[in-house]
């Protein structure tokens, strides 16, 4: 039997770094990212990315891959991840995956065979999203696949557009594409779980470090690099708002209050992906930086179980 990928899968500030570094040293293995948002050259203090010297020299794959004008692909992550798996585990080592980006570890994960894409009619359908707002789309993905959008957030128009433009070019549903929870190598999904409210005051704490940090700044340079004309990268939870800080929308505050009430959205929109999947063996996250190494011997108990 072939070596299990291990997956770190939970909501945003659950840990899930810090985790799969502990893993990694201690089974000797190296990393893969599966955040979306990390695959974005310059995207580094808002997506909590991190920093070279605290990856500790763990070898880590898929961060720095895109430019913020590049749409992120989940075909394109499936067989480049697969690619480093196999790398991986053919050099003797462990491929520890971590993200939060639940289609993407699926992708990787399960069976799931996607359908193909034509540039002109993805570019009609994000012209109509940036024209009309999401929300009109997602009305008429609701009639032609409710399945398709009961599994969709109203605001996710990246989600939507693709799953009109499969509609459009297949002529079935895009649930008929979704992948089954059937895994298509041995894997092993560890999840981290942390109570809301010491969740939000976390996500509250972090964004206020971000601020501090430079993310300003950060935006500020990724402005110049073409965010704003990036389709994925643009509407990012932290860098959305930012940029309507820099138009003079928002002021520091309520900036910093909006990414905090976004972020929060997400993780619980996370937990929600993830949750009911019952293959996820689920651990109690670190309570902070002195408690990862008491969840990383919880995360490699669950696989012995």
């Amino acid at each position: 039997m072939s070596t299990p990928v291990i997956a770190i899968v939970g909501a945003t500030a659950t840990g899930k770094s810090a985790v799969s570094l502990a893993l990694a040293k201690h089974l000797g293995g190296e990393v893969i990212n599966a955040d979306s948002m990390q695959f974005y050259r310059g995207m580094d203090i808002g997506t909590a990315k991190l920093s070279l010297p605290e990856r500790e020299g763990i070898v880590h794959h898929q961060l720095d891959t895109l430019d913020v004008t590049q749409d992120a692909s989940v075909a394109h992550f499936q067989e480049a991840a697969r690619t480093d798996i196999d790398d991986i585990h053919d050099r003797g080592l462990r491929a520890i995956m971590v993200g939060g980006s639940g289609l993407y570890v699926r992708a990787v994960l399960d069976h799931f065979d996607f359908p193909g894409t034509d540039p002109d009619v993805r570019a009609r359908l994000e012209a109509r999203a940036d024209a009309e707002g999401p929300g009109l789309l997602y009305q008429e993905l609701v009639s032609k696949d409710p399945a398709a959008a009961a599994k969709m957030q109203p605001q996710n128009a990246k989600r939507i557009v693709r799953a009109l433009e499969v509609i459009e070019l297949t002529g079935q549903a895009f649930s008929s594409s979704l992948p089954v929870r059937e895994y298509s190598r041995p894997a092993v999904q560890v999840g981290l779980r942390l109570p809301y409210e010491t969740l939000d005051t976390r996500i509250n704490h972090r964004v206020a470090d971000m601020w501090e940090r430079g993310l300003v700044d950060e935006v500020r340079h990724l402005e110049a690099e073409g965010l704003r004309e990036g389709v994925t990268a643009r509407r990012a939870v932290g860098y959305a708002e930012t940029l309507r800080h820099l138009d003079g929308e928002l002021d520091a505050a309520q900036t910093q209050d909006l990414i905090a009430q976004h972020t929060r959205r997400l993780a619980r929109r996370q937990h929600r992906w993830f949750g009911p999947d019952e293959r996820v063996r689920w651990i109690d996250a670190p309570h902070d930086a002195d408690d990862v190494a008491r969840a990383a011997r919880d995360a490699l108990a669950t696989l012995d179980s």
